[in-house]
């Protein structure tokens, strides 16, 4: 029985190391903690918009900025946009489930967040990393990114008006995934 037991133990631990892995779920039923100069709160049509050294923090989510707004939808997920300024741009960092230190690094001039679909975006030469123990193992950079968390996919876009003679725009280091594999 104990043998089963340790099996079942094993395949468990087996399957959680496997899979892949996602923004840390946890976050989503985190309260959100805002801090800014100035934040202005309508509870009725759950809208917040914050001005002057921006820092939301909900769970692993980490988001700062100049300025910005949430908006909560009725099911309670948010909405988060967040704007740089001249002297510095907007950054977004979650931690990962899965493999223990593994964060998402983000920055553009925009940084927005859709809780809901779990979709990052990052406008305005903006770049994008993912690191395991603070060592990078995939770097984007470029106008625009779009990552799904979901779907696991990148998505590097060029200005709309970017010209052919000015391309490539976007630029991108990817690590190699390495398959887990079983000992004997």
């Amino acid at each position: 029985m104990k043998l089963l037991q340790k099996l079942v133990m094993v395949f468990a631990l087996l399957g959680a190391c496997l899979s892949t892995t996602h923004a840390e779920k946890a976050d989503q039923d985190k309260p959100i903690v805002l801090e800014a100069e100035k934040v202005s709160v309508n509870d009725v049509q759950q809208v917040y918009e914050l001005d002057g050294e921006v820092l939301l923090i909900k769970g692993s989510i980490l988001i700062t900025g100049a300025k910005g707004n949430i908006k909560v939808d009725p099911e309670g997920y948010e909405y988060v946009d967040v704007q740089g300024n001249s002297e510095s741009t907007a950054s977004f960092r979650q931690r990962r489930e899965g493999p223990a230190n593994e964060f998402m690094q983000g920055r553009g001039k925009t940084v927005t967040y859709n809780a809901k679909t779990e979709l990052l975006t990052l406008t305005g030469d903006a770049s994008l990393k993912r690191l395991h123990n603070m060592q990078m193992l995939d770097q984007l950079h470029g106008w625009k990114i779009d990552y799904d968390d979901v779907q696991q996919r990148y998505h590097v876009l060029p200005p709309a008006n970017a010209k052919a003679e000015d391309l490539p725009l976007a630029r991108a280091i990817l690590s190699p995934r390495r398959k887990a594999t079983l000992e004997k």
